[in-house]
């Protein structure tokens, strides 16, 4: 997993371990190892061009070169460590979002989730999945609904998640998915649930059909949140996917699934910065508690793969804030 982004960030430092300064021409050559790698992990186009660019601006001309003491003995930083903690930041802008977590509504009031996605993208066990996390992570009481009347073995699939977690799911296999997701909020607070989930259908493809349900849906029941469910292996169109139903329907995030298969982190990477979509939890196995809140920093250290050089330069940044601050009080009147 990352592999393919990883390898360009490990190349680029051993191009700079020599250096003594971040220049113009050496910049080049190590940001062509972590262009190829960007490219070629699927991360789209321009987002890959905006990070590097951005890396560069503040790469540019440092000279760090010194000897820190830490509890192993004294250790090295150089341009090479400023590089990859410039990196390390950078890639966080990338995948970062400053707003709220996922909000809910006041009780008594439901709060709705609507997941949607394409076919393939593991959406139902996903819906599974985010109905254990509320249950079990934040306390809540949730209903699933099972809104795909298009994949043969949805339905089945959703109820047996649910009494595998513990949790209803409604269903209505003769109604159509507008219908079912009205009766289901209805049954929500009948049965005191303040969370509900809809389950909604996908397509192999983007067509019409598929955004006109989707779109009487979200205007008639008006959920707190529309979460696009993405396969993190489909790379670049991943950003292309987002953007649609964005458009369309007004997300307001995202889960990746599969991260923790071949998926080569394109999407990860991509999704935020191109779409300002946020990245809300990611999926990282198929078992029901594989579900993790979505964490830039972490993921950024996993892509780079030099966590400790990472929390190498920010002892080195913590010292010399110190050591600035000491010079400063000593040459004050």
């Amino acid at each position: 997993m990352l592999e393919t982004l990883s390898k360009g960030f490990r190349a680029a430092k051993n191009r700079l371990a020599a250096q003594t300064e971040l220049t113009e021409a050496n910049l080049k050559e190590a940001l062509r190892e972590v262009r190829i790698s960007l490219l070629e992990a699927d991360v789209e186009l321009g987002v890959a061009e905006t990070f590097l660019a951005r890396v560069q601006e503040k790469a540019l001309g440092q000279t760090v070169s010194t000897l820190l003491k830490t509890g192993k003995g004294a250790t090295k930083v150089g341009p090479a460590e400023q590089f990859i903690r410039i990196c390390n930041d950078e890639l966080e802008a990338l995948m970062r979002f400053d707003g709220e977590g996922l909000e809910f509504e006041t009780a008594p009031a439901i709060t709705g989730i609507m997941l949607i996605g394409l076919q393939g993208a593991g959406k139902t066990t996903t819906a599974a999945k985010l109905a254990r996390f509320l249950e079990q992570e934040q306390g809540r009481k949730v209903l699933l609904v099972a809104a795909d009347t298009q994949r043969p073995g949805a339905i089945e699939q959703l109820q047996t998640l649910g009494e595998r977690i513990d949790v209803p799911v409604f269903s209505l296999p003769e109604s159509n998915p507008l219908e079912i997701c009205k009766r289901g909020r209805d049954h929500a607070r009948k049965i005191k649930r303040d969370v509900v989930i809809y389950d909604t259908a996908g397509r192999l493809s983007i067509d019409e059909e598929l955004m006109a349900e989707l779109e009487h849906i979200k205007t008639d029941l008006n959920p707190k949140h529309a979460i696009l469910v993405i396969d993190a292996m489909i790379g670049q169109n991943s950003v292309q996917t987002a953007k649609t139903f964005h458009e369309r329907l007004g997300l307001s995030g995202s889960i990746l699934t599969k991260l923790d298969g071949d998926a080569r982190g394109g999407a990860a990477l991509s999704i935020t910065e191109a779409t300002g979509v946020p990245i809300r939890f990611v999926g990282m196995g198929e078992g029901v508690d594989k579900l993790e809140v979505f964490r830039a920093e972490g993921l950024a250290s996993r892509i780079l793969g030099f966590g400790d050089v990472v929390s190498l330069m920010k002892d080195f940044e913590k010292v010399s804030d110190v050591e600035k601050s000491r010079r400063g009080r000593q040459t004050s009147p």
